[in-house]
């Protein structure tokens, strides 16, 4: 079987903390299927026997003296990959080898990043679905773009493209939320593959509520960063049209405007000048970056 065009060179990052039990199984398949590509697997403070399971498989394994984050893994592995594409992939096992080849034909159409979109089967519980779908539909209204998986963490992407945008990404788990808003701000073409990701053996580091509510904040923080103005213009027209209605009301019936009124409309032209000078902010992150360097991928 073809799973490696001779064009390119293809690196295999795996973030992995006490995932040695799963790594067993998963990384003799990709050694098997994928003799030519680098296989990193990036330990974050494992305290099993992870090390041991990659001399075994003759994968690289490089080792953070302590857990730094799941983010703090992929841009280690992004760094030190040599790769022209790198295929990001949880070492949990959820995710198929086999689907590999599906991700990098979306490369070779041209797509800087492709994203394996999790079918809604794919998630553990009805509360993940409905979490998943939520922060899909919010991140869209945010971008203008559909997206379908946000927090997938099996993609493809053009290593020299990702590398621009390292800075950008959390040490946490929210590193593709981050980079999939990143491509899209800067124009960068991105594709979804749909998947159906297996069952993790063991428990998933992820709590529902706890980092629920902190990729809610994320969303935000990237909304903000990504296209300021789609969040501070629809808050700036609620508290001027908040002010309006209170003035109006006051006037009609006690026939005088009130501070309240006043400190509603002013709060509407500071958030909208605030929207305005992040969007200038925001634009400095990206210059370059469109036209900088040429893919050899």
């Amino acid at each position: 079987m073809k799973t490696q065009s001779p064009q390119r060179k293809l690196s295999i990052v795996l973030p992995a903390r006490n995932e040695a039990e799963n790594l067993s199984i998963l990384l003799p398949k990709l050694r098997q299927t994928y003799e030519k590509a680098e296989i990193l697997v990036i330990d974050d403070g494992s305290t099993d026997n992870t090390q041991e399971i990659c001399k075994i498989n003759r994968v690289r394994a490089i080792r953070h003296p302590f857990s730094m984050g799941n983010g703090a893994a992929i841009k280690t592995g992004a760094r030190k990959a040599t790769g022209d594409i790198i295929v990001f992939m949880d070492a949990d096992g959820q995710h198929d080898p086999a689907d590999i080849p599906r991700l990098l034909a979306k490369i070779d159409e041209g797509y800087y990043l492709v994203v394996g979109a999790r079918t809604p089967s794919s998630h553990a519980s009805w509360a993940r679905r409905i979490a998943n779908a939520f922060y899909n539909r919010f991140a869209s209204l945010m971008t203008g773009y559909r997206i379908k998986d946000l927090t997938s963490g099996f993609r493809a992407v053009r290593a020299q493209r990702f590398r621009k945008f390292i800075y950008l990404l959390p040490n946490g788990f929210s590193y593709p939320t981050t980079s999939t808003m990143a491509f899209f701000r800067a124009g960068f073409p991105v594709t979804y593959v749909p998947i159906q990701a297996g069952k993790r053996k063991g428990k998933s580091k992820i709590k529902l509520m706890r980092d629920g509510a902190r990729f809610f904040m994320i969303i935000l923080k990237i909304g903000a960063l990504f296209s300021p103005m789609r969040l501070f213009m629809p808050l700036s027209f609620f508290l001027f049209s908040s002010g309006m209605g209170l003035y109006a009301y006051n006037y009609y019936t006690q026939g005088r405007f009130t501070n309240m009124s006043l400190f509603l409309l002013m709060s509407a032209l500071f958030t909208l000048l605030i929207g305005l000078l992040s969007e200038q902010i925001s634009s400095l992150h990206y210059r370059g970056i469109e036209g900088s360097g040429e893919d050899h991928s």
